[in-house]
């Protein structure tokens, strides 16, 4: 049945983690309906997003005993990224780090005595494969009573083949809750899909069918996200350069129109449906603010970060959760930049000491003191360990940022992405190509962005030639040409260097001394904020991003809510100036920022090697 709550008004913010959270929040009492102790039943996919949108003390509050997979640890391709398999075996308590462990309790997972009192809670996507395992349990049944809640629209065969094997009568209810995308940030929702390159470059071409599994993926996912910010878009307008946006926006706009379960009071906001090929420097870019930069030096997968392997790092570091929805400081900073987190670790640090100086051990001269000492004791331990996670992940990036020389490297990468200087542009990319102490990656990335820019009146064979000389393998330089069959000038939209005039050509003096030297590395504009800027003032073109439906145009000219899909894959730079937009709010609209997947230079390099 479909939730009656989908009814309300859109007086629910448009947030992400709200919305998750609120599903969440009816999940462990089975909306109401499961009182006791129960086991909460996940797949793969919502797996991720339950972990990243709630804490352990929150679950645990609930009667939850223990969280399982449905699946049992079978391997599933969505699970195979790095950092990703954490929950990849058989059942699981939630840890103290805010993650999932594995519990003790699997040893007695065929005793069915022990399980029978037991009620499950399964939250699952509405698969073939999903249903077949719920088949399977009911056939077997571990606990005595079944209450599934599907993340998306559940087609009527499966549900009347799941019905038709419940001859026990366990499943007390069946309902949908849209919670088929993972909430990074409020307004940063992400699908976890990879290799959605591939699905982008062959939509209109008879390639689209070994992909149709991705893109139903996709279109499901924004389907989720729509319903579950409970919006009913007044106007939907796409990338008119990307015939998979055309077709997503469309999809979309037809379900819409045939089911009702889209149907919110209030003015709905506008649908902006993108594809990451219109832009493909941003995610080539070096990164400096907290969250970004993380992904792009050390990998931040399922709010995962791996430190093990850095040096000096110690055994209960090697792996950490950052996670806003548990952990107030990075919350706070994880749009700061680098010079700003230093400070801020730098106060956590001092504000840390103080605190342990009051409660120290020596000063405890009654038995009141103890008992005061042992009540603040998991407090202290908990943030001692915060402050220390904090202080490791900041000396790794600083080290990574000196071996790596990228304050130079990132300023000239901003040279090439914001200014049109051929002469010196070339000479620099030259020098740097031949430094060996430049990285190999940092090589193919410069000499991607010089690609990107002077594709037309560049002279890129001599370039890929020095680039092969200053040790970039063969097998990294296909790339190059790789990138401009996927974004090139003749398939990318038209807005990713602005109109190439007279004031475009400014130099570094002039872009140091117009912008102040502090902002020298983060001058790039990606082309989704000028984007979102026309819409502000009423200037973003049909001939570039048309209507689904004409009749729309007015109602769509000017929204006071904007989600944007963008199919291939955002990033954390694109999350952190869409933070920047809704914080300054001078417009007094809101977006929501989704993707296919969150993409730092190594995930979108592995992808353009596949096409």
């Amino acid at each position: 049945s479909h939730q009656k709550s989908q009814k309300m008004a859109s007086s629910t913010p448009l947030d992400g983690t709200v919305a998750i959270q609120s599903y969440i929040n009816r999940l462990v009492t089975g909306d109401g309906r499961c009182r006791g102790m129960k086991v909460l039943l996940l797949d793969a996919s919502t797996t991720q997003t339950v972990s990243c949108a709630a804490s352990q003390t929150d679950i645990l509050s609930r009667e939850v005993y223990l969280v399982s997979r449905l699946d049992k640890g079978m391997k599933n391709a969505n699970l195979n990224g790095k950092g990703a398999n954490y929950l990849d075996q058989e059942e699981y308590e939630i840890a103290e780090n805010g993650g999932y462990r594995q519990s003790s309790t699997r040893k007695n997972r065929d005793n069915k005595q022990k399980m029978s009192h037991l009620k499950a809670v399964c939250f699952i996507r509405p698969t073939e494969h999903n249903i077949q395992l719920l088949i399977t349990e009911l056939a077997n049944p571990r606990f005595s009573e079944y209450h599934i809640f599907f993340t998306g629209v559940l087609p009527s065969g499966l549900l009347r083949r799941l019905a038709e094997s419940d001859s026990m009568e366990l499943v007390k209810q069946v309902q949908e809750f849209y919670g088929d995308f993972i909430a990074i940030n409020e307004d940063l929702l992400t699908l976890n899909c990879r290799n959605t390159l591939a699905m982008t470059m062959s939509a209109g071409t008879a390639w689209a069918r070994d992909h149709a599994d991705l893109y139903q993926r996709n279109r499901d996912g924004l389907a989720s996200v729509i319903l579950a910010l409970k919006r009913k878009p007044s106007a939907i307008r796409y990338q008119q350069s990307s015939p998979l946006a055309m077709q997503l926006a469309k999809d979309i706009s037809d379900s819409m129109c045939s089911d009702q379960i889209f149907h919110f009071r209030g003015k709905g906001p506008l649908l902006l449906v993108l594809d990451r090929m219109d832009d493909p420097v941003t995610p080539l870019l070096s990164q400096w603010t907290y969250q970004a930069m993380v992904h792009e030096l050390l990998g931040l997968n399922n709010n995962r970060v791996i430190l093990k392997g850095a040096p000096g790092i110690k055994k209960d570091l090697e792996e950490v959760v950052l996670t806003p929805s548990q952990d107030a400081f990075f919350k706070k900073n994880r749009h700061s930049n680098f010079g700003e987190l230093g400070e801020a670790i730098k106060k956590l640090l001092d504000d840390f000491q103080k605190q342990t100086k009051q409660t120290n051990v020596s000063n405890l001269n009654s038995i009141e003191d103890m008992q005061n000492f042992m009540e603040k004791f998991p407090q202290i331990k908990s943030q001692s360990y915060n402050v220390s996670k904090h202080v490791a992940i900041m000396g790794e990036l600083a080290r990574l940022v000196d071996v790596c020389s990228l304050m130079d490297i990132s300023q000239f990468e901003q040279e090439l992405a914001c200014a049109d200087d051929h002469g010196g542009h070339v000479r620099e990319l030259v020098e740097k190509l031949g430094n060996p102490n430049v990285q190999t990656p940092d090589k193919l990335r410069l000499g991607l962005l010089y690609a990107l820019r002077y594709e037309e009146d560049g002279n890129i064979n001599m370039i890929k030639k020095r680039m092969v000389d200053g040790g970039v393998p063969q097998e990294m330089m296909k790339l190059m040409d790789t990138m401009l069959r996927y974004a090139g000038v003749k398939v990318r939209g038209p807005g990713l260097y602005g109109q190439r005039d007279i004031m475009s050509k400014m130099t570094k003096s002039l872009l140091t001394s117009v912008q102040g030297v502090s902002n020298v590395y983060s001058q790039h504009v990606p082309v989704l904020i000028d984007t979102i800027n026309s819409i502000v003032k009423g200037k973003l073109r049909e001939s570039s991003h048309p209507f689904t439906d004409r009749s729309a145009a007015g109602v769509g000219a000017r929204p006071t809510e904007i989600i944007v899909f963008m199919a291939g894959g955002v990033t954390y730079e694109e999350g952190t100036k869409i933070n920047e937009f809704n914080e300054s709010n001078m417009a007094g609209i809101k977006v929501v920022l989704a993707g296919s997947t969150i993409h730092n230079s190594t995930s979108f390099l592995e992808e353009l090697k596949a096409l």
